[in-house]
């Protein structure tokens, strides 16, 4: 990581000219001033285009006459603070967008809000060393040198703001910081009272609703998991070879991608023949699509929104397909499903449909004495000490991991199949009984779950694939279920209970999910 050095505070120490106090006769006001002027003179290379200018402002003045776009105005606009100016010197940088991409912003949020960066993209950019609020009073002083006192007196208030800013953005940092901890105190209390009926707390989880489907969005910013489910070759095979072996069902058509992410979808129904692609993302990564979708010259015919789908206009009036990759653990975390659906109901035109349309949540038994010793009868005994409270929060927490195959006892068993084109917002929640057959005289020490996707209404080359233990693995794994006292079953028994699936009202993207088995009633959240 290269060093980088903040444009005030303590970080200029070594850099910042020596103050005078006004009867030391050592310090040389002309010479002080030269230094500023040779450091506003720096070479600096444009952020649109590779030409390198004499100085700030004249990259300033390059920006404004030949790109048409005022650096100044974009600050004043959007009221950037130090750190403001400087993510956006380096997104700018980073993302080599074009001029155009910074007219016509929302006031919030900025492309650039990431931390991220904050890291510099050049080493030693002299636009990193100015001043925002400088450059929005107009003063530059290589052009408006003042007296040895003037300069003095300036350097002094200068170095007064930025005391001034550095308080301020301590106290935001301490309140962002107790705000945070708040939040891990109310996650916590919603596991441990997950079975609870109080309605004390309702109020401030409304207040916070808002703030977790941001935290939702804002993890879908980052470019990890993109790349992680990129690179999931079951998944966007799936979604690809759906797409380019069936190119009569895109021929002409218009599609929405909701969700888009990197626009690897919309780039597969365009190439497949779409004539017009919307695709929609609420989170940051957007703005890289963008990028994507122009490198690959494929703008013509994809447009790219920034908002939750519940909350834009489309272009069009109706869509003829809509495809979207909404699937959570265990299929309805996250609860994105939800956000198909409005759009299903909205814009799609009759005869349409959605994709993929149908959809399996299966589950079966798990005899892994191992795995249950790990992590569950460990807390018996840990370093000879009795720990086994902690199973009231360890085993209700669902485990999202892979499952050894040679580890099932049991037939799979369907217990919900989902019908995009057709089932109700009301219906992802649900209650089924459940028959697992079993094949191994063991101790059943887990539950199991998975699903399958399938791409079917109207293709000539139907594409499925499947989550479960017994085929490639992909980024969902499957989800465990650990039973706090093993069930011992027979081979040739059928092992009977019932399933119920429901949101958490207080959390809406994060499930319940309860087993009664064997006279047991057992509740596991996956949040």
């Amino acid at each position: 990581m290269a060093e980088y050095t903040y444009p005030h505070g303590d970080g200029d120490a070594d850099e910042m000219p020596e103050l005078s106090d006004g009867d030391d006769e050592d310090v040389d006001d002309e010479e002080q001033w030269q230094w500023m002027e040779e450091e506003d003179s720096q070479p600096v290379t444009c952020l649109f285009c590779d030409r390198v200018l004499s100085s700030v402002p004249a990259t300033l003045q390059h920006c404004t006459t030949e790109h048409h776009i005022s650096l100044v105005d974009v600050i004043r606009k959007h009221n950037l603070d130090d750190y403001g100016y400087i993510k956006m010197i380096n997104f700018i940088r980073s993302t080599k967008c074009d001029a155009s991409c910074l007219t016509g912003l929302p006031d919030a949020p900025l492309p650039w809000e990431s931390e991220d960066f904050l890291r510099p993209v050049v080493q030693d950019d002299p636009l990193l060393q100015t001043d925002p609020e400088e450059l929005c009073e107009g003063l530059s002083p290589s052009t408006c040198p003042p007296s040895g006192a003037e300069s003095h007196d300036a350097l002094q208030q200068r170095a007064q703001a930025a005391e001034e800013r550095a308080r301020r953005s301590e106290e935001a940092l301490a309140r962002a910081m107790d705000d945070l901890h708040k939040l891990k105190l109310l996650a916590q209390g919603l596991v441990l009272n997950a079975e609870t009926r109080r309605s004390g707390n309702l109020g401030a989880v409304a207040e916070l609703r808002e703030d977790e489907d941001e935290a939702y969005f804002s993890s879908y910013g980052h470019y990890s998991i993109h790349e992680e489910m990129l690179k999931d070759k079951v998944r966007t095979e799936s979604y690809r070879d759906f797409m380019y072996r069936n190119p009569d069902m895109f021929r002409d058509k218009v599609v929405l991608d909701v969700g888009c992410g990197t626009g690897i979808l919309s780039m597969f129904a365009a190439r497949a023949g779409a004539k017009k692609v919307i695709a929609v993302d609420q989170s940051e990564i957007i703005y890289q699509a963008m990028d994507i979708v122009r490198s690959n010259q494929l703008e013509d015919k994809i447009t790219l929104i920034k908002g939750r789908i519940e909350d834009i206009e489309l272009p069009v009036e109706k869509v003829d397909i809509i495809i979207s990759e909404w699937m959570g653990y265990f299929l309805l975390f996250e609860s994105m499903l939800d956000s198909v659906l409005y759009a299903r109901d909205l814009y799609l035109a009759d005869g349409g449909s959605v994709y993929p349309d149908l959809c399996n949540i299966s589950l079966a038994a798990v005899g892994d004495t191992q795995k249950h010793q790990d992590h569950i009868a460990f807390w018996d005994d840990v370093y000879g000490f009795n720990m086994a409270c902690m199973k009231k929060v360890v085993v209700p927490e669902a485990a999202v991991e892979v499952v050894n195959a040679d580890t099932l006892i049991s037939e799979p068993t369907v217990i919900q199949t989902i019908d995009c084109n057709r089932v109700c917002l009301s219906e992802l929640e649900f209650a089924s009984d459940f028959c697992l057959k079993i094949t191994n005289s063991t101790d059943c020490t887990a539950i199991v779950g998975y699903f399958d996707i399938f791409f079917d209404k109207g293709c000539s080359n139907k594409v499925m694939f499947s989550t479960g233990p017994q085929v490639t693995k992909t980024h969902w794994k499957q989800t465990i279920f650990l039973l706090e006292r093993p069930i011992a079953v027979q081979a040739g028994e059928e092992l009977r209970g019932k399933i119920t699936v429901r949101k958490n009202k207080k959390d809406p993207r994060s499930l319940f999910v309860t087993f009664d088995l064997r006279d047991r009633k057992l509740t596991y959240s996956l949040q």
